[in-house]
């Protein structure tokens, strides 16, 4: 059975169930175009990471970390990975797939600098979590236009703007470490195309919760250009922001990319990015840009 057929036949039977093409958006990547660039393999040569502040419960610490005078865990582990935050495994289908411990709040860090492009990745949580969100909900983010030096926001991540994955909150958007952006929010705060009324504030709540149920797979998609993204979850457009800015406020069109580990054992798979040149027609008209 050819790939088209085979897709088909499994999108009339999602249909079927009433799971329809958000589900089948979940399990597609489609990596068979040349212009995907994969960003994942054993080694994960393409990104280095930065180890933030260790909560006093992590009892694993390297040999080299120092408590201050008082004992306290006050600075960052800084760069590399000494506790394995960040480990690339193999599923049983024989899948690359990265495990983020969210042991220690720390940043997964691309060594390229990106602009205009797509992202599109497959995520999942895990089991466990950690101090300080044991009693909260499971968090997570992708970071882009990153720049400036490690450890700007909490002594962890970047200057950046965030995709918020969070149980219940995927595609939120918060601005960190002083950037901005416009988004325009309906009166209850959530991102809405048909407002013009701006959000004043480094958090914009997703117009809808598309996020897949807890232990399945959740596509998500982020659409860059220039100063302007769109995050969507699982095939559905829930974020828009045009007018990035740095906090100098300089125009903010490029910058790394960053993956976090924020107190909860997830997996990602199926990282890959693409160069655009403009939106897609589908995309533009959802988010109304």
């Amino acid at each position: 059975m050819s790939r088209i057929k085979l897709l088909i036949k499994t999108f009339l039977i999602l249909n079927f169930l009433g799971l329809g093409s958000q589900a089948l958006s979940a399990q597609i990547t489609k990596t068979e175009s040349k212009d995907w660039v994969p960003l994942l393999d054993t080694e994960l040569t393409q990104w280095e990471v930065w180890t933030g502040v260790p909560e006093t419960s992590v009892k694993n610490l390297p040999p080299s970390y120092k408590k201050d005078e008082n004992g306290v865990n006050k600075d960052p582990i800084g760069l590399g990975d000494p506790m394995d935050i960040f480990k690339v495994v193999r599923n049983k289908d024989g899948d690359l797939v990265l495990h983020i411990s969210g042991e220690v709040y720390a940043g997964l860090t691309s060594l390229k600098t990106y602009s205009n492009y797509h992202l599109t990745l497959l995520f999942k949580w895990g089991e466990k979590k950690y101090e300080p969100r044991l009693a909260r909900k499971r968090d997570n983010g992708i970071l882009y236009h990153c720049y400036g030096e490690h450890g700007a926001f909490w002594n962890v991540w970047k200057s950046s703007l965030e995709y918020q994955i969070q149980e219940g909150d995927f595609g939120d958007l918060y601005t960190l470490a002083g950037t901005k952006a416009n988004i325009t929010i309906d009166d209850d705060g959530k991102w809405s195309s048909n407002s013009e009324k701006l959000n004043k504030t480094i958090h914009t709540i997703r117009k809808e919760d598309a996020e897949s149920p807890n232990g399945e797979w959740s596509r998500l998609d982020l659409y860059v250009l220039e100063d302007s993204a769109v995050h969507v979850t699982n095939g559905k457009v829930v974020m828009a922001l045009t007018d990035a800015k740095t906090k100098n406020g300089k125009k903010l069109d490029s910058g790394q990319l960053q993956l976090q580990s924020e107190s909860a054992e997830c997996y990602m798979k199926d990282i890959n990015i693409r160069p655009i040149s403009k939106f897609p027609k589908s995309i533009k008209k959802a988010a109304e840009l």
